[in-house]
């Protein structure tokens, strides 16, 4: 599956995640819980098939060229 499965809200986690961002600061920068990021993260890795912020990583670029 790909990123354009995910929700606004997954994307936007999950391009914060790729880039480095540690949990509790995605939940600092949008101000939602850590507990936020960490539901939103494990609905992403189920919907794309993955278990790692590198191929996180790997399937958004993958996904824009």
């Amino acid at each position: 599956m790909s990123a354009a499965s995910l929700t606004r809200r997954e994307r936007e986690i999950a391009v914060l995640a790729a880039r480095g961002l540690t949990n509790k600061e995605i939940a600092s920068s949008l101000v939602i819980s850590v507990r936020t990021v960490d539901n939103h993260l494990s609905n992403t890795y189920a919907k794309l098939g993955i278990a790692t912020r590198g191929e996180l990583a790997l399937v958004l670029t993958d996904d824009n060229g």
